[in-house]
């Protein structure tokens, strides 16, 4: 409770010394999140949000910082400094230093070549997505090239997905089959100029297609588990035979190669939107006895394709996401393929102060979803009322069903200044 409390008045310190500065521009949102579970009734979440966006900019200078607070129940509190850093301004290249969060793509909901920054799913894909990204202490320059820009980003130090903890509804528990003790000396990647990150974007705008090409030379945010198994001789049996005792888990993020494209163009008012990335050497479970530590190493294709266009006054979305392992054999835990669908339907009315959405993602290959209506009123300026529902279906195997017990309806009302 002491780090809390010196997290907040430090929050509130600088808050008020900023305030006190001039041409120091404010802006933020103050929001009560409240979601009950369908089934039990019980409070799924109960959140306070206070969010703060400093800006200063000049003519070859800027600067923003946006520190967040969250309030769980009735004892837990979060700080989290989700961006701070400064601009320089040059006649043909703009440099941002600091913590960041850095958005590549054209994909909605999902996260193809949207990779440099990783990604909060402590709440699943629930939050709103500016929320989800985890903002990353990097270097980030733009290079203007006419209509084209070149991006280059070096990040000093590697940030891993954020999980969910053991104690969460979100959380899923992996089963072996033995006893298993975790090893976690292999976790952790050191900061140094050997184990930076690099990315680096081409972008070009013209009258007919926008498009981007992308690489990085990255770690693997989420860790590959190493498994090692522990035997000993059954002599109940005749002849004796080895029996699997335990097994140590040793979770170790490993190197990738990536490089991608994506593109939108319009046809007729149709938007056409495609994205895909390739990964070269990416580490999957295996049950194969000659692989070492239980994992093979493949290569691993990500990509979308999607149509935005409208009806009247109706804006309708959707897209077709598909991950595939190359080389592929049965003995891989993965899928080789997996296929995903998503649908966004939005129509404004009265004079686009009432909302309705409706957004899903659909699970092609494990036949499951995630059902996300909501209806959004603006009630007065800066203060809006929401009302949704997260409705989880289908087979418990797959990456939605498996939460069906987590369907909730929810509320959210935020002002925002």
């Amino acid at each position: 409770m002491k780090t809390k409390g010196l997290f907040l008045t430090m929050f509130l310190v600088i808050t008020m010394l900023v305030n006190a500065q001039e041409n120091v521009g404010i802006t933020g949102f103050a929001r009560t999140y409240e979601g009950v579970n369908l089934e039990t009734g019980d409070f799924s979440i109960i959140q306070q949000t206070l969010n703060l966006s400093f800006d200063k900019r000049g003519e070859k200078v800027a600067f923003k910082a946006n520190p967040m607070v969250y309030h769980y129940n009735s004892d837990s509190l979060s700080f989290n400094l989700r961006e701070i850093y400064a601009d320089m301004y040059f006649k043909n290249f703009d440099l941002r230093v600091g913590k960041q969060q850095i958005v590549w793509g054209k994909a909605d909901g999902v996260f193809i070549t949207d990779i440099v920054s990783p990604l909060n799913l402590t709440e699943f894909l629930l939050p709103d997505f500016d929320e989800i990204r985890i903002g990353v202490v990097s270097a980030k320059m733009d290079y203007y090239i006419g209509n084209s820009t070149i991006e280059a980003i070096w990040i000093p130090q590697f940030t891993p997905t954020k999980t969910p903890a053991p104690n969460s509804i979100w959380y899923i528990k992996p089963e072996f089959p033995a006893p298993a003790t975790f090893d976690w000396s292999k976790d952790k990647i050191n900061p140094s100029l050997e184990n930076s990150e690099f990315f680096l974007k081409y972008s070009a705008m013209t009258s007919k297609i926008d498009f981007d090409l992308m690489g990085g030379y990255t770690w693997d945010d989420n860790p590959t588990m190493h498994v090692q198994k522990h035997f000993a001789i059954d002599t109940t049996t005749m002849p004796p035979q080895p029996m699997l005792t335990g097994l140590t888990i040793t979770p170790e993020h490993h190197r990738l190669t990536v490089g991608g494209a994506s593109f939108s163009t319009e046809i007729k008012g149709i938007i056409l939107r495609g994205e895909a990335a390739y990964y070269d050497g990416k580490y999957f479970q295996t049950t194969d006895p000659k692989a070492q530590d239980g994992i093979v190493k493949k290569n691993y294709l990500h990509y979308v394709v999607g149509l935005d266009f409208s009806i009247g006054d109706l804006k309708l979305s959707t897209q077709f996401i598909q991950q595939y392992i190359l080389d592929y054999n049965d003995m891989i835990y993965d899928d080789e393929m997996i296929n995903t669908a998503t649908f966004l339907a939005r129509y404004d009315l009265f004079r686009e102060t009432l909302h309705l959405e409706l957004f899903s993602y659909i699970g092609l290959t494990n036949e499951d979803a995630l059902i996300r209506p909501k209806i959004t009123y603006d009630f007065d300026d800066g203060f809006s009322i929401l009302l949704g529902a997260n409705i989880f279906v289908g087979d418990e195997n797959g990456m939605f069903g498996r939460y069906q017990d987590n369907s909730m309806v929810y509320t959210k009302i935020k002002y925002s200044f």
